[in-house]
């Protein structure tokens, strides 16, 4: 991990005052804090802007300049924060199933999310999962439920690999897939590339946020703004109707600073 990485402007960004032992209970408390204070958004591929996932790069765009990110940014953040602090942290990939039908064949690794060592056994640590975002770590344990303040999750192991799905109003609908393959920062930066460049994912044509907080999930998908309650319940539903609303929306409910004007990212997805 760099030695420029700075734990207590991290910590302040997502506002966690709590203890700094390497336990479950930490962990958890620092999930929760960091998926309610840095929204998921995927607005520089969107732009045609490079996505650089260089720690101190992103420190810079999400901890300083009130940005958030996907998961390759996200994830890295979460890392560096828990392995300054004295976690055991191996960083994974997975092939995203979330809008796949059960039979489609596996996708390339284009997520990023975390193993984290602890007493209690293996546990995933993932902040950047923008289509279900996770409020807390979840036991590497096969075959049972995990319920969450915000949703309900299962893992299932097949010929080595874990599925990961989650509870929703139609049923179960899997997240993503992967195994145990420890990955390097040269690992990311392919999959990273090709996630923000190539015109087969949803982030170089589609403007794609979410926060989570304890009681609500809030999703904006071009200009359909849903609200969530538990297991994806929708709560609400609008359409932004303006590039000033959209401002407002992004400010006031994601949190976030825009890189660019309104105006630029309401024509790109007007497009």
């Amino acid at each position: 991990m760099s030695s420029d990485f700075n734990l207590d402007k991290y910590l302040a960004r997502i506002g966690y005052r709590g203890p700094l032992a390497p336990t479950f209970e930490t962990l958890a408390a620092l999930q929760a804090a960091h998926v309610d204070a840095i929204a998921f958004e995927g607005i520089d591929p969107l732009l045609g802007r490079p996505v650089n996932i260089d720690l101190a790069a992103v420190q810079a765009k999400i901890v300083d300049g009130r940005r958030g990110g996907y998961c390759f940014e996200q994830n890295a953040l979460l890392k560096a924060a828990l392995e300054a602090i004295g976690f055991a942290v191996t960083p994974l990939s997975a092939r995203v199933r979330w809008r796949l039908d059960a039979d489609a064949p596996l996708t390339p690794r284009t997520h990023m999310m975390l193993k984290v060592d602890l007493p209690e056994g293996p546990h995933i640590a993932d902040v950047g999962f923008g289509s279900c975002l996770l409020d807390t770590p979840l036991r590497m344990a096969p075959d049972i439920e995990q319920p969450t303040l915000m949703g309900t999750f299962r893992l299932t192991l097949k010929d080595d690999l874990y599925w990961l799905a989650a509870r929703q109003p139609a049923g179960w609908r899997m997240m993503y897939v992967f195994d145990l393959a420890p990955q390097v920062h040269a690992d990311y930066v392919l999959s990273n590339w090709y996630t923000s460049t190539s015109p087969f994912t949803p982030f170089t044509s589609m403007l794609v946020l979410e926060r989570l907080t304890r009681d609500a999930r809030y999703r904006l998908v071009n200009r359909r703004l849903v609200i969530e309650a538990r297991d994806g319940e929708v709560r609400s539903e609008r359409i932004v109707e303006s590039p000033e609303a959209l401002h407002r929306v992004i400010d006031e409910l994601f949190g976030l600073t825009l890189p660019v004007p309104a105006d630029m990212i309401w024509a790109r997805i007007e497009s």
